[in-house]
């Protein structure tokens, strides 16, 4: 029976070791007695490494550090708290409370590229903001005390003024390492937004450069934030920025926002459309990338399709013109198409079709039916400015708590274009809570099923702010309060809605929801609900050194739980150091007077009791055959090390278990 760690010493992912293995994975050669030959390593990689001293780079005081220190692990973990949750049985929505580093640590393994789209809005680095001072040795010790949850006293963490002299340095040690650990949860499809103002924007687009590349760049937002300005003396500011990234721009893809004004051109048979060039207009992609997109269309210009539109083909023939995408007249960069030959082939003369601009040159375009639009850089409008989230938060208080937030609308924008319909949005600097808020709107809005994680750090209130008049010590507890009065508020609307639908049926369509049922999709209730973690120390007083090893020393019987902590707390450590969904289905059952948590329909068992016998074990074994978890991994299973009375016990318990299939067995 192997001791539970996530690696040797009961932590979160390790990251450094993980980085090494595969380089390991790829050069064996240059690894000697355990250590990295790195003379070795530049010989293998040869014209690739650049050998000059002087070459274009970022860097600042700190950076080496800041790059290690996404690459230590927590030593914590994170506790449920169910009495300040909403549908804690049922919910997928998570608010996890705590400093976002080491949130953003312990969810490395449940979490890895399971993200569809993360959203933050940091500290703008004004002067004033809350700095996460990361240079601690125990971090979550730390955090405990700087928040005051050890020693009744809260107070700010640092500000940054500008006479500091590492003004700009303070704030790229803060966001470098969480950017680098938000890089690993988003899926290969994912992206990034991260709202921004001037103090640094340039800085932040550098080290967004390095973490995600360069390439995956895809734009930068300008959102009038402030319609009426603030004046600054030289100038009167109105905007901040957003910068936009992709995980992998070749994998990213977007949605257009639905536009209840488009107007079409022409009509055929299917329909109405407009007209869009068949060339990408990024020259990143260019016949040097994208070979496979760098073909010759042929038109004939002598056979039209209707007035405007001309005959092509994939093929060339006496008399037809050879159409290629157009060459860009600002970087002279020869473009290539959207669509490879395939998809080409297939469209040709139906959704592609030649055309002939009024300067007499031939294009080929493909036809737009969409009733959409692509989201605009420029995002003017009054609905989306800080003065409209201000006035969300205050009609949802009745008062003013949090300056400034940013508003619902702008949120759900960037939301609508990035999740259709499902997928998870991360929040790590969560505050007030308008990314769950936006969310909730959506979903009901379309009818969607996307899920949200806020992580927000029990930052406390100013002393003089609306918040702590009001009885909120923390930014944190407005952030949850928040989101229970939105869902209060849409469960609410649904039940006037069901009301009159039942008094006066005739004014409602036959595929109107349902109180709570989803559009198209009767019986399935919308989630409303969030579960709320804390962050705090492990559950465990001590972890074993030995994870690694296949035979360990079983250790002695004593207790290894803190006095203070429940089984509960302790189930989701477990499910960290697995790496499962921390909203996975628990089952609760009694077998033998004994408490088993079934996790995952089977994929977990986790029993926590004491005196376990053999005939125990046997009946536990039994559940793998009611769930017949998929294999692998199968069903694993997890035991008190100090739960069986002697090491032959536990070792005729190991046998009996794989006796039934079952070899993932763990104690702690």
């Amino acid at each position: 029976m192997k001791k539970l760690t996530p690696e040797s010493d009961g932590s979160t992912k390790d990251l450094l070791a993980d980085n090494i293995a595969k380089l390991k994975e790829l050069f064996p050669e240059v690894f000697a007695e355990g250590k990295i030959d790195f003379d070795a390593l530049k010989q293998l990689l040869g014209d690739y490494v650049e050998p000059a001293d002087e070459r274009y780079s970022f860097t600042w005081n700190g950076k080496s550090k800041a790059r290690w220190l996404a690459q230590t692990r927590s030593m914590g973990t994170l506790r449920p708290c169910p009495e300040e949750s909403i549908d804690w049985d049922t919910t997928q929505n998570l608010f996890i409370e705590g400093d976002n580093l080491e949130v953003l640590k312990q969810l490395q393994k449940s979490y890895y590229k399971k993200i569809k789209m993360i959203y933050i809005d940091p500290p703008y680095n004004t002067g004033n903001d809350f700095i996460y001072p990361d240079n601690f040795r125990d971090s979550i010790k730390n955090y405990m005390e700087l928040t005051g949850q050890t020693d009744g006293e809260g107070r700010k963490l640092s500000t940054n003024p500008e006479t500091s002299g590492r003004y700009h340095t303070d704030w790229l040690n803060m966001m470098y390492p969480r950017l680098k650990l938000a890089r690993n949860l988003l899926r290969e499809d994912g992206v990034i937004f991260i709202s921004i103002d001037d103090s640094e924007v340039a800085n932040l687009r550098k080290i967004c450069d390095e973490i995600f590349g360069e390439e995956n760049f895809i734009g930068m937002f300008v959102i009038n934030s402030s319609p009426s300005a603030i004046d600054y003396g030289h100038i009167a500011k109105m905007h901040e920025y957003v910068l936009f990234y992709a995980k992998s721009i070749d994998a990213a893809a977007t949605d257009q926002l639905t536009d209840e004004d488009k107007q079409f051109q022409y009509e055929d048979k299917a329909g109405p459309y407009n007209i869009y060039p068949l060339y990408n207009g990024n020259v990143a992609f260019n016949p040097k990338t994208r070979p496979n997109l760098f073909y010759p269309f042929y038109l004939n210009p002598l056979e039209r399709i209707g007035d405007d539109f001309y005959v092509i083909d994939l093929e060339p023939h006496d008399g037809w013109v050879q159409v290629l995408p157009v060459i860009s007249r600002k970087d002279g960069i020869q473009r290539v198409w959207r669509w490879g030959k395939e998809l080409s082939r297939d469209n040709l003369n139906g959704e592609i079709v030649g055309y002939k601009t009024e300067d007499g040159e031939f294009r080929v375009v493909q036809k737009a039916r969409h009733t959409g639009k692509v989201i605009r850089s420029l995002q003017t409008d009054k609905d989306i400015s800080t003065r409209r989230g201000t006035a969300e938060v205050e009609e949802i208080f009745g008062a003013k708590i949090f300056p400034f937030p940013k508003s619902v609308e702008l949120i759900r924008r960037f939301i609508a274009v990035c999740l259709k319909d499902n997928g998870t949005v991360l929040d790590f600097f969560a505050g007030s809570g308008t990314t769950a808020h936006a969310v909730l709107e959506l979903n009901k809005q379309d009818g969607g099923s996307r899920k949200f994680i806020m992580v927000q750090l029990p930052e406390p209130c100013d002393k003089e702010s609306g918040a702590l008049k009001t009885g909120y010590t923390t930014i944190a507890e407005i952030g949850k309060e928040r989101i229970r009065r939105v869902i209060k508020k849409l469960n609410d609307e649904d039940a006037t809605t069901t009301a009159k639908e039942t008094q006066n049926p005739a004014l409602f369509s036959a595929t109107a929801s349902a109180a709570g049922a989803y559009p198209g999709e009767p019986g399935r209730a919308p989630d409303r609900g969030f579960k709320v973690f804390k962050l705090d120390s492990s559950n465990i007083k001590t972890w074993d050194p030995n994870f690694n090893q296949l035979e360990h020393t079983l250790l002695s019987a004593t207790e290894k739980m803190k006095p203070d902590r429940t089984e509960a707390d302790v189930i989701y450590e477990v499910l960290l150091k697995y790496g499962l969904d921390l909203t996975l289905p628990i089952e609760k059952r009694t077998i033998a007077d004994r408490t088993v948590y079934i996790i995952g329909g089977g994929t977990l068992v986790v029993c926590l009791g004491m005196n376990m016998t053999l005939k125990i074990v046997e009946q536990i074994a039994a559940l793998k055959d009611e769930f017949k978890p998929e294999s692998p991994p199968g069903m694993r299973m997890v035991f008190k090390d100090n739960g069986f009375a002697n090491d032959r016990l536990k070792t005729n318990a190991v046998q009996i278990l794989k006796q039934r299939g079952i070899e993932d067995v763990r104690a702690l």
